[in-house]
């Protein structure tokens, strides 16, 4: 009896490390998910990859007990696991008003690329730098995600989560792509040093000092990075901005069936701006508030033209336009003196929402794919002419894609905007989290940045990334401010692309390290097998 419950206890002991890498790697997706806004709690993201790196890694043994390493077929569960609980809870205003099915495929699809971040990890955690290594490969899995299929989908980046933290001091010095590597590699080195003052093992502090050395370096590099943070040397002038909310008429995919009153509300809150007696000098509306053509229909076009000759300002004007190549999502410049002037043809659409790939085979499993749209993207460098300044813009899903905003810069920009309609999404995060985003593009680039929003949060934001004014969810409303124009340009947006492109190869090669690793391990241990076979019959 004695006997029998020795074995059942040893058998137990793995089963439990299993159970308990399990809901480490889900709490730490969970972890992860409270980095972004509106929670905005930027230590849960570096939490949370400390949990996940535990979940991964060998654990010491204790109490007698050997050490275990997950194979790599359960580092694909843990992987896929903590991705699935991030974007799950990341992503219910996907399908707000379309259902869950989208939401919960886009949950699924993008948690298949952590997959990979969790086979791997499980190879890299073994080594004794793994900690280092496992922050490249994290790097290069993100860069993957936010490229491949249909232009990736860069929204779900761990850099976001960190805006309220002092990692996003690396944005002016390597974008998201820096800010995303900063925060693995400080969860990774927490976990590692935590794992080395577990178990039985001896010289726990040797085995502690390379991480230790690594989160000192992050933090002291971090607040080195801030003292360069939004300097004032760089600015060149002063521009009094406005950003107008009109709201819409209801919520939900249906509101664009409003569409002229929806450019009645902007018109209407743009003459209380000029009745209010402030004297902006640019003025920006939100994406899609005038859905009507102003170039094909004349009562939009009045409607528009009396709104601008009001504030006696450039207006900026989001809305839909169609030429030789097809449909677009324009923002157009209306000048009081000039009429129509420079636009900005939406570069980088939405796949799913703008455009449909593949929409006959995704038919098969939604009607609903026939409510997207077959917009064609534009060609220019991200900016408009607006009276005497040159304006970045970013519509709406383009703020997360880092080419966006410096090629507006390196052509010239010295303040930007990101018009955006959130109205589908209700009530939801979206808004929130897109709201990161610009802020994070502020300190990436040294530029003040206007959000405006059909239905909100629409917001004023300054070079470094502090948000000074802002409007509530579905309320018309206008925002006045004066902003810092810029002429500097950052590291980042110089080379922030390399510097992507750079920690993206370095974790694909620590991947192909590791799997020859891994393969030189199992091949060795194969040849091992006859021969312990052999010594085992000749010691029977």
């Amino acid at each position: 009896m004695t006997t029998a419950v020795k074995t059942d206890s040893r058998t137990a002991t793995p089963k439990l490390a299993a159970i308990a890498r399990i809901v480490l790697a889900g709490l730490g997706g969970v972890a992860v998910y409270f980095s972004y806004e509106p929670y905005g709690l930027a230590f849960m993201g570096v939490l949370g990859i400390a949990l996940f790196y535990i979940s991964l890694a060998p654990w010491p043994g204790v109490g007698g007990v050997a050490s275990s390493r997950p194979p790599a077929k359960k580092g694909a569960l843990l992987g896929f696991l903590h991705g699935f609980c991030a974007y799950v809870l990341l992503l219910p205003w996907v399908g707000e008003f379309v259902g869950a099915l989208p939401w919960i495929a886009l949950s699924l699809t993008l948690a298949l690329w952590t997959i990979l971040t969790g086979i791997f990890g499980v190879l890299v955690a073994r080594w004794r730098y793994g900690f280092i290594a496992f922050a490249l490969m994290y790097s290069a899995v993100e860069f993957l995600l936010s490229s491949f299929p249909f232009g990736g989908f860069s929204w779900v980046r761990l850099a976001w989560g960190q805006i309220n933290g002092p990692l996003a001091n690396f944005a002016p010095w390597g974008g998201p792509a820096l800010v995303t590597f900063m925060a693995a590699l400080l969860g990774a080195s927490f976990a590692a040093i935590l794992l080395s003052f577990v178990g039985e093992q001896s010289g726990k502090i040797s085995l502690a000092t390379p991480a230790m050395s690594a989160t000192g370096i992050v933090i002291g590099l971090g607040l080195l990075a801030g003292l360069g943070v939004a300097t004032p040397e760089p600015t060149t002038g002063n521009v009094k901005v406005a950003a107008v909310q009109g709201n819409v008429p209801r919520m939900g995919l249906d509101f664009n069936a409003q569409r002229r009153a929806v450019l009645a509300n902007h018109v209407n809150v743009t003459k209380d701006l000029g009745a209010s007696g402030e004297r902006p000098d640019l003025v920006f509306w939100p994406e899609n508030s005038s859905d009507v053509n102003p170039f094909r229909d004349r009562e939009a076009r009045d409607l528009i033209t009396d709104a601008v000759n009001t504030v006696d300002a450039p207006v900026l004007v989001g809305t839909l336009t169609k030429d030789e190549v097809g449909d677009r999502n324009t923002a157009v410049v209306f000048d009081p003196d000039t009429g129509a002037g420079d636009m900005h043809h939406k570069r980088f659409l939405q796949p799913f929402g703008e455009w449909m790939p593949m929409r006959d085979f995704f038919r098969i499993f939604s009607s609903y794919v026939d409510m997207a749209g077959d917009f064609k993207p534009g060609d220019g460098d991200g900016t408009v002419r607006m009276g005497d300044h040159v304006v970045g813009v970013a519509t709406c899903y383009e703020v997360a894609f880092d080419a966006a905003y410096r090629d507006a810069v390196k052509a010239g920009a010295q303040i930007l905007t990101t018009p955006t309609n959130n109205a589908t999404f209700g009530f939801t995060d979206m808004t929130y989290q897109q709201l990161a985003m610009s802020r994070m593009r502020a300190i990436e680039t040294d530029r003040a940045v206007v959000v405006s929003a059909t239905s909100g949060a629409s917001a004023i934001v300054h070079p470094d990334g502090t948000v000074s004014q802002e409007t509530e969810i579905f309320t018309p409303d206008f925002l006045v401010e004066e902003l810092p124009l810029r002429d500097s340009v950052t590291f980042a947006v110089k080379y922030g692309q390399f510097i992507q492109w750079l920690l993206a190869a370095a974790g694909i090669a620590v991947m192909l390290a590791a799997s020859v690793g891994a393969r030189r391990g199992y091949a060795s241990s194969r040849s091992q097998q006859p021969a312990e076979a052999a010594q085992t019959d000749n010691e029977n």
